[in-house]
């Protein structure tokens, strides 16, 4: 696919929208390269501390639920830290007019911890034109829940969600 292609998968409220994000959640970028390469080792220590957390729990024999939350945010990190580690290197560039190209001969486009990461999820629920007399917006188009993600980005997100509503008791001090 190339860059902001879209192939709709159940009508038109799910499609496979490709992007490629250069940063962190949402398309947040931070400091250029030297940036790319702080967000990619903090995301690596990070995945480091909770696999040792996740180690930690099992010894001491952590609720089942506590041990699921934190194993799917650190499966969710290190989805995106391959991505982030990887792409770059085994892909040439994508663009809108271009499909990027497997293992070329030059190399891929970034080095090692400085790739893209390819969102590809796109659930536009609502999509219309909001009336000209509404404030602020009006005659703009509007989309309802826009957001771009993967997999990983889902792990992570339903692994905290899952945490914070079924397992606060886990968190609070006895």
């Amino acid at each position: 696919m190339t860059i902001g292609e879209s192939i709709p998968v159940l009508g038109s409220w799910f499609r496979l929208h490709f992007i490629e994000n250069k940063g962190m959640a949402f398309g947040l970028s931070y400091g250029g390269n030297v940036g790319k390469l702080l967000l990619s080792l903090f995301r690596i220590v990070l995945v480091l501390f909770l696999i040792y957390y996740i180690h930690r729990l099992i010894k001491s024999r952590a609720p089942i639920g506590a041990l699921i939350g934190i194993a799917l945010i650190t499966v969710g990190a290190l989805g995106n830290i391959f991505d982030c580690a990887f792409y770059g290197l085994l892909f040439s560039e994508s663009t809108p007019l271009q499909v990027a190209q497997f293992l070329p001969e030059e190399g891929g486009y970034a080095p090692f911890l400085h790739g893209k990461v390819v969102d590809m999820l796109f659930f536009p629920l609502v999509e219309t034109t909001l009336p000209a007399h509404f404030p602020i917006w009006g005659g703009k188009e509007f989309v309802f829940f826009r957001f771009i993600f993967n997999i990983a980005d889902s792990c992570v997100t339903i692994g905290i969600s899952y945490l914070l509503i079924f397992q606060r008791s886990f968190f609070q001090k006895k």
